[in-house]
């Protein structure tokens, strides 16, 4: 493998000049894909040939089946041209690539169109080097016989990495640190490791938000190095043109399924929504807004409920990375069926952001419900290349242990990690090999400890109860007051004579007097208002009662016309009761107490749930003693005046 890396960067290396580094990716990328495929096609390159004018005029279905047939695999070419042959014709090498190039079945020739390779051969032939980077590449011994789909699977990854570091964009715009997929992947498998050892076993790995494939092939490694004879399809999709691109050759090279790779976004355009998968892995945007998807994701949750994605709810705009959760869940396959592990990867938002009746909490408390989250778990800060930010590890399955039904297992990883040398981008941290056998022991123990703790679903649930004080007024006809009352909206519109009026009555109320009582005053208020001539509507009257209206504790209640207590919205206030402590007995010891007169308003009261990582994982440290302090401040203050001793001398 290590040869055949080297052999094609050097390729890369012999471009300097008039390529940048930046963009030996763009040539050596699908040169290997292009080279690989020509060596895989080799053996049934004469059959095709052979077949190929005979369905010239087959509808498109047929032919392709026919041709497919001929190629032994899922893909075809029907140039007559090959490496060698398009090297033994330096002078018409460009056209002749063009025509090799549109000889695939339109599943290959995609990859090539993604990675606009017609601009780069166009750039290497303006620059003279298209003949020596294809006659080298020819030179190459890809053939399956000598290079097995695994082994040229870990040379076009490898070669990825080699892009990413030579490529002036964030490399966390291409892929997850390695050893978080490593620690994903583990999680993933830690319970199912004799299941998958056996003969036989039939699987299949998704990720939605693929990226250049990272994810898929370490799952893929790792699988097929516990179960070298395991039947492994992988399915991805991915917006991103270029990183689709890679990942589509990727899993080309390494076998897979040439339509098992999407392009397109997830959210509005799922490519695979007839389907279930055993596994998923997906590391979505952190904090990316979904404000262009949301006319389509509102539509699919309005219109198809929970026969659609987004049943539950839907999360804050600013953020879908809850959307990407939701999705990955929706393709579980049912309990009945075998069911599914789901590991993905966000930020520490989703924990706990949005309050009862919010959609990012009836999300969570939908996941809790539906007994589906088996493990979240808690990754060290500065571990992504683009971001320094918490981060944290969700492992969803629908197919749960018996011991652990019901229940939330919280691993505290955050100080799990090895300094690196020499950062990249925001990245300062890794996961050492030790690292993660420590947090995959911890998942695979499922013990209570110090940096694993193990949770019933409801003690993630709550209640928001909205406690109610009554209303209490006073009157009283102050000059501020009534300067505030000229300055509502319903008195500006007044003409002159009504405001006239309306300030004389106010003006018989006195400055001395303060009503208590609200019917008091207002029959006090329309007898002034009537003695000088005035009719006091409804919105005129609320607008005066307001402005010369105060809050008073010794005024007498305000009830509404059936004699129930009106509640004051200044004094409202909002309590969280743990799910299960009985509502009465809370407010009896945590509210009545310091407010005898409030009451709960049982119509507003709202469900939710929360996952407070944090919180359950903190550990007080004590300040030091103060004789300490002040011994090390007086150390300082003695090594200052012997500094200041020196100075004057």
């Amino acid at each position: 493998m290590v040869n055949h890396v080297n052999f094609i960067w050097n390729i890369a290396e012999s471009l300097r000049g008039p390529f940048k580094p930046s963009e030996y990716g763009s040539v050596v990328l699908p040169f290997t894909v292009l080279r690989r495929l020509d060596a895989v096609l080799a053996d049934t390159k004469a059959q095709v040939l052979k077949v190929a004018p005979t369905v010239d005029q087959a509808p498109d279905v047929l032919r392709h089946m026919k041709l497919t047939d001929a190629a032994a695999h899922q893909f075809y070419n029907t140039s007559p041209f090959n490496f060698a042959k398009l090297v033994a014709d330096p002078q018409d090498l460009r056209a002749n690539l063009s025509s090799y190039l549109a000889g695939f079945s339109a599943n290959v020739r995609d990859i090539f169109e993604r990675f606009e390779f017609d601009k780069t051969l166009n750039k290497l032939a303006e620059k003279n080097k298209l003949f020596a980077v294809t006659e080298k590449f020819a030179q190459a011994d890809f053939h399956p016989r000598t290079v097995s789909n695994i082994q040229m699977g870990l040379v076009f990854e490898e070669l990825i990495r080699f892009a990413n570091e030579k490529s002036n964009e964030t490399a966390g715009d291409h892929y997850t640190p390695r050893e978080v997929i490593k620690l994903m992947v583990e999680l993933l498998f830690a319970l199912d490791d004799d299941a998958l050892s056996k003969s036989g076993v039939v699987r299949s790995i998704y990720d939605p938000t693929a990226g250049t494939g990272g994810m898929l092939s370490v799952a893929d490694e790792y699988l097929r190095k516990m179960n070298p004879g395991i039947q492994l399809s992988l399915y991805g999709q991915d917006y991103n043109d270029a990183s689709y691109a890679i990942c589509k050759a990727d899993m080309v090279i390494k076998g897979q399924d040439v339509d098992n790779i999407a392009l397109g976004d997830t959210l509005t355009e799922d490519a695979f929504d007839d389907k279930k998968f055993d596994y998923g892995l997906s590391n979505p945007p952190f904090g990316v807004d979904w404000k262009d998807q949301r006319t389509h994701v509102d539509d699919e949750h309005i219109k198809l409920g929970f026969n659609g994605r987004f049943g539950p709810g839907t999360p804050a705009v600013s953020d879908g990375a809850m959307l990407f959760l939701l999705h990955l869940v929706s393709k579980m396959r049912k309990p009945e069926d075998g069911g599914s592990r789901m590991a993905i990867v966000l930020n520490g938002s989703p924990l706990f952001s949005g309050g009862a009746g919010g959609g990012e909490s009836n999300i969570r408390k939908w996941l809790l419900d539906n007994d589906l989250v088996g493990a979240i778990i808690g990754l060290p800060k500065d571990m992504f290349y683009n971001t320094g930010i918490s981060t944290y590890i969700w492992v969803l399955t629908n197919r749960k242990d018996d011991d652990r039904k019901g229940r939330v297992q919280l691993i505290d990883g955050r100080e799990m990690f090895t300094k690196l040398r020499k950062g990249l981008g925001s990245k300062r941290n890794e996961l050492s090999p030790q690292n993660i056998e420590t947090i995959v022991g911890l998942y695979a123990g499922f013990e209570d400890g110090e940096h694993s703790k193990i949770f019933r679903n409801e003690d993630f649930l709550y209640r928001t109860i909205t406690v109610e004080r009554p209303l209490k007024l006073n009157w009283h006809g102050t000059s501020a007051r009534i300067d505030a009352v000229f300055e509502a909206k319903a008195v500006q519109k007044l003409n002159e004579r009504d405001a006239a009026a309306l300030r004389a009555a106010l003006a018989r109320l006195g400055p001395d007097t303060v009503w208590k009582n609200r019917s008091e005053f207002q029959k006090m208020l329309k007898d002034a208002a009537k003695a000088e001539g005035l009719t006091l509507p409804a919105p005129l009257l609320k607008a005066v009662m307001t402005e010369l209206g105060a809050q008073d504790d010794t005024a007498d209640i305000c009830t509404d016309p059936k004699g129930n207590p009106e509640p004051d919205s200044s004094l409202r206030d909002t309590e969280n009761v743990p799910w299960d402590e009985d509502i009465e007995a809370y407010v009896a010891r945590e509210v009545l107490p310091y407010a005898p007169d409030a009451w709960v308003d049982q119509s507003k009261t709202k469900e939710g749930a929360e996952i407070p990582f944090t919180r359950h994982f903190y550990r007080y440290v004590p300040p030091r003693p103060l004789e300490e302090i002040d011994r090390d401040l007086e150390s300082v203050m003695d090594q200052l005046r012997a500094m200041l001793v020196e100075v004057e001398r």
